[in-house]
């Protein structure tokens, strides 16, 4: 497997940001996707915001699908603050179970699972987490529940983990052979994870720049 550049390794941070401007919209208003209920809990409705660019090549990338299949859109925008507390959180978790790990360490391991908040590409409403679902919207298996840890899953999360069954697996082939067709980059440690325009997809692409740095959506 190729090795995998986490979030917090440096060469992410160091790719500049030439911030084009581009408008957050949101997809509940602006677009045909299926849009999963499990973030509705935010009032502000900040979760279903992308820029206009992801949108975009999200829709690209539906057309891709088979007819039975659709994009079930879970989370896009993440304010800042929101992004730390996951952060925090998550960091916190992992020093209480390894005393003895370094804060470095601690940072990177965090990393599989969060994104540091000073590049995350959620608050630069870049990147999308979905999966997903049938004709009549129905949440498919591809391997284990969004947003599982890598210690609840025992690394199955990860893409291109072995540990999956076939199915799950076939179901993760085609939703990231029509996510890349539309020009959008899949962070390795979470299947659901994808992203277009921020740092990381600019280091993957061999991009000069990325096109979206953090933002603030108008609608909190």
């Amino acid at each position: 497997m190729t090795e995998i550049i986490l979030m917090s390794d440096p060469k992410v941070a160091a790719v500049p940001v030439q911030e084009c401007g581009e408008p957050l919209v949101d997809v509940r208003l602006n677009s045909p996707l299926l849009v999963d209920t499990r973030k509705w809990q935010d009032s502000a409705g900040a979760f279903a915001h992308l820029r206009e660019g992801v949108l975009t090549r999200l829709l690209e990338a539906q057309a891709q699908l088979p007819p039975e299949l659709r994009l079930l859109f879970v989370e896009g925008y993440r304010p800042p603050a929101l992004q730390r507390h996951y952060f925090d959180k998550y960091a916190t978790r992992l020093r209480t179970e390894h005393p003895d790990w370094s804060p470095d360490r601690i940072r990177s391991a965090a990393s599989r699972y969060v994104s540091p908040p000073e590049i995350a590409p959620h608050s630069a409403g870049a990147a999308v987490d979905l999966t997903l679902a049938d004709a009549d919207g129905n949440e498919l298996d591809l391997g284990t529940r969004m947003n599982a840890t890598p210690e609840e899953s025992a690394g199955a999360c990860y893409t291109h983990a072995d540990n999956i069954a076939a199915e799950a697996r076939t179901h993760r082939t085609t939703l990231g052979t029509a996510l890349t067709s539309a020009g959008l980059v899949n962070y390795p440690t979470e299947w659901w994870h994808w992203s277009y325009g921020d740092r990381y997809w600019a280091l993957q692409t061999g991009a000069a720049a990325a096109h979206y740095g953090p933002t603030v959506n108008t609608a909190e």
